[in-house]
């Protein structure tokens, strides 16, 4: 990396903390100090720790690990997501066999093709909703075969109903408050049926500025204490946790999932406080032992910070790895975790 060799370029990738981007071992930016430096093996896995692509040196476009085939392939699925595509037809466009197609393309990405093809497909329906069309034109036009099969599979990804989400919300009603803690602000929003934000932030205009592009036609109603019942419970809890008067958060939640992120965030809530996992010991768990990369995802993905306790995942070389509410504070909290389970 320091002699910038571009022999490298596509074997391995690496990650600067302080400036958050990660970079092919040619990338002529600054070299950083060794101690802000990750390396990784493919562009997924930096992401996956939360890092963005270097617009300067382009990794995505020279990982030479990945097969010939793959950069292409996908482009040619997002175009054509909408048609049929069935494992056949995508071995023809690859040009490989059907076993390698299906082994190759999951490991470069963590997904099945038909994953991807879904994933295409949610993609495209978002933009049709966002872009005005009624709900069953953008059902149609990503490419679902009915009403129902949408419904079936959109609705987890979506976070609502694909007319929920046409609406930004319109219909809910959210409550929220944000409390200072010794971690830093923390937003607290719920339906009735339960919390559905739990975040840390900067200052409250940006913790209701995410709420609000998260539900941007949700009726979103400050609380002011004393707070009403169920919601004065829940805040006690949390507060009663982070002031180490109870060890354990079992409340109720209101999030829509994939069942891979159930699975994994059902596990999360089962690591022990003071006790740390890795990406890979997490996808063992789960009896899905290759699927470190989509546990990172799943874990990316999680609003609900100490509720869902993310911060206990790590990278398996004993790396902090991503936290969607900076580094800083995942090592913070896991200090503590660590001193109120030992004593030290």
């Amino acid at each position: 990396m320091r002699r910038r060799d571009r022999a490298l370029d596509g074997w391995f990738l690496y990650g600067v903390l302080t400036t958050g981007v990660y970079c092919r071992p040619s990338c002529a930016s600054r070299q950083p100090r060794r101690e802000n430096v990750r390396f990784y093996g493919s562009c997924l896995a930096a992401e996956a720790d939360g890092l963005r692509e270097c617009l300067r040196c382009r990794p995505k476009q020279a990982d030479a690990r990945e097969p010939d085939w793959l950069f292409g392939l996908c482009q040619r699925i997002e175009e054509r997501c909408h048609e049929p595509l069935p494992l056949a037809e995508l071995s023809r466009l690859a040009g490989v066999s059907a076993f390698h197609l299906q082994r190759q393309f999951k490991a470069a990405t963590g997904l099945s093709p038909r994953q991807f093809v879904q994933q295409c497909r949610i993609t495209r329906l978002k933009g049709g909703l966002r872009a005005g069309a009624t709900v069953t034109e953008a059902v149609f036009a990503a490419g679902y075969g009915s009403m129902s099969r949408v419904y079936e599979h959109a609705a987890a990804s979506l976070g609502m109903t694909p007319a929920q989400y046409a609406k930004g919300g319109a219909g809910l009603s959210i409550t929220w408050v944000v409390m200072r803690t010794a971690f830093g602000l923390l937003l607290l929003a719920a339906t009735d049926a339960g919390l559905c934000s739990v975040e840390f932030g900067a200052s409250e205009a940006d913790l209701v500025g995410r709420l609000r592009c998260e539900f941007p036609k949700a009726a979103l109603t400050p609380l002011a204490q004393p707070y009403p019942q169920p919601f004065d419970d829940w805040a006690e809890a949390l507060q009663a946790h982070l002031e180490d008067r109870r060890s354990v958060l079992n409340l109720p939640l209101d999030v829509r999932a994939t069942a891979f992120q159930t699975l994994v965030w059902n596990y999360l809530r089962a690591i022990p406080r003071g006790e740390t996992r890795s990406y890979q010991e997490v996808a063992r768990g789960i009896g899905r032992p290759s699927a470190a990369r989509a546990v990172a995802r799943a874990c990316a993905s999680n609003r609900l910070a100490l509720l869902i306790p993310c911060h206990r995942v790590l990278r398996g070389d004993g790396d902090l790895g991503g936290y969607r509410w900076g580094a800083a504070r995942k090592q913070a909290l896991l200090d503590w975790e660590a001193f109120l389970a030992t004593g030290e």
